[in-house]
C-alpha cells in the first residue's frame, strides 16, 4: 500500500545497525529491512517479549548486541565489527511522562546515547547514519506549522532531550561532514505500541473492554500523526535517497493533520462502533506543549515523499491489530488456566 517504492537492490546483503529494536518503530523498521534482504545487526537492551522483534520471531534472524547505548565502547566495536554500512538510531526513551520524573536517566538516554552513536559512526566511517528526532525538538511556538527551518527550542525534559540529540547530529554533519541526517516525525502510532498510557493504544483497549477511556488533560491539546508503516517505509526512502545525492536534511514527516486528543478519541469510538463510551476528561494540568503540527513540503519537494495511509485507514488497520492482540492474550490465558 506504499506510495514510496523502496529498491531491494539497496538493501540486500547490507550491513545495517538498528538501535531501538525492541521499540515500535524499530520492530516495523526491522521487519521491513529483513523483506528487502538486509543484514540487520540490533543493539538490544532489555528482553522485551511482548514487543513485535520478539513476538513475531524476527529476533531469530537478526544479530543481536546486547548492551545500552550509554556503552561508547561496545558501539564502536560493534560498527567496527560488523562493517556497518547504515545506522539507524531509533532508540530513545520515549515517554514524556518518564522523562518528567526521570530527567537524568532520559538525558542520558537520548543525549549521551547519540552521541555515543555518532562518535563510534565518525571513528569507523560508517557511510550513513539516520537520527530519529521528534516534532517534540521544536518545543513551544507561535508559528506553525513547524517548519525545518524553525529554531530548537524545547523546555520540558523530553522536549530539550530531541533538541539536544537533533542539534547534535547536525553538529557532526557540519563539523566532521560525516553522512548524517536528521528525521523529525510526529506522534507515531500503530499495532505493536504496548505503551498503554498513550492516547491512541490506551483509548483502543479501555474500548475493548467496554470502559470510557481517561483522558488526563483537557482534552483539547493538539497534535499531529503518522502511521507507524509509513514511519519504517520514510526512514528507507530516506537512506535510499540520500545515497542518490539528496541533501542531508533535517526532514520532517507527517500526516499534516490537526487533531485534539478529543478529535482523536471520538475517531477511535466511531471505528470500533462504540461513540456511546463517551471518554472521562480529568482535566489536570499538563508540562506539555499546547499546540505541534508540522509542514512537509520540503520532503515532498526534495525526496518525492508522501504517505500512503491517512488517519483514518492508519487507525482501521491499528484497531484491527489490536482486536488480534487481545484476542490471542485471552486465548493463551484461557489455555494455560486449562492446562493448570
Amino acid at each position: 500500500m506504499s506510495k514510496l517504492t523502496l529498491n531491494p537492490s539497496y538493501w540486500t546483503g547490507r550491513q545495517v545497525f538498528i538501535t531501538g529494536g525492541s521499540g515500535l518503530l524499530g520492530g516495523w523498521t526491522v521487519r521491513r529491512l529483513l523483506e528487502l534482504g538486509a543484514n540487520v545487526v540490533a543493539l538490544v537492551r532489555d528482553r522485551v517479549p511482548r514487543s513485535m522483534l520478539f513476538s513475531n520471531g524476527d529476533i531469530s534472524r537478526v544479530v543481536t548486541v546486547s548492551g545500552s547505548l550509554e556503552d561508547a565502547a561496545l558501539l564502536q566495536r560493534a560498527f567496527g565489527e560488523y562493517e556497518i554500512d547504515t545506522v539507524l538510531h531509533l532508540a530513545a526513551q520515549p515517554i514524556v511522562g518518564v522523562a518528567k520524573l526521570d530527567p537524568v536517566s532520559t538525558f542520558r538516554a537520548n543525549i549521551e546515547g547519540t552521541w555515543n552513536v555518532l562518535e563510534a559512526a565518525r571513528r569507523t566511517r560508517v557511510k550513513q547514519v539516520i537520527v530519529a528526532s521528534s516534532d517534540k525538538a521544536y518545543g513551544e511556538s507561535e508559528n506553525l506549522p513547524y517548519t525545518e527551518d524553525d529554531p530548537l527550542q524545547g523546555r520540558y525534559p523530553y522536549d530539550v532531550s530531541k533538541s539536544c540529540a537533533d542539534l547534535l547530529a547536525q553538529t557532526y554533519l557540519k563539523t566532521y561532514n560525516m553522512p548524517v541526517s536528521v528525521v523529525r516525525c510526529a506522534n507515531l502510532f500503530g499495532g505493536g505500541d504496548l505503551n498503554f498510557n498513550r492516547v491512541i493504544p490506551g483509548a483502543i483497549e479501555a474500548t475493548l473492554k467496554g470502559e470510557r477511556f481517561v483522558i488526563r488533560s483537557d482534552g483539547k491539546f493538539v497534535r499531529d500523526y503518522l502511521y507507524i508503516k509509513d514511519a519504517a517505509e520514510t526512514y528507507l526512502h530516506l537512506a535510499e535517497s540520500l545515497a542518490a545525492g539528496a541533501p542531508q536534511g533535517p526532514y520532517n514527516f507527517s500526516l499534516e493533520v490537526k487533531l485534539t486528543v478529543l478529535e482523536l478519541v471520538a475517531e477511535v469510538l466511531e471505528l470500533m462502533d462504540r461513540s456511546d463510551l463517551d471518554p472521562i476528561i480529568q482535566n489536570q494540568a499538563s508540562a506539555e506543549i499546547r499546540e505541534q503540527y508540522m509542514s512537509c513540503d520540503k520532503a515532498r519537494a526534495l525526496l518525492g515523499w508522501s504517505p500512503a495511509y491517512d488517519m483514518r485507514s492508519g487507525l482501521a488497520e491499528t484497531i484491527a491489530w489490536y482486536r488480534d492482540h487481545f484476542g490471542a492474550t485471552a486465548r493463551q490465558t484461557e489455555l494455560a488456566a486449562q492446562a493448570s
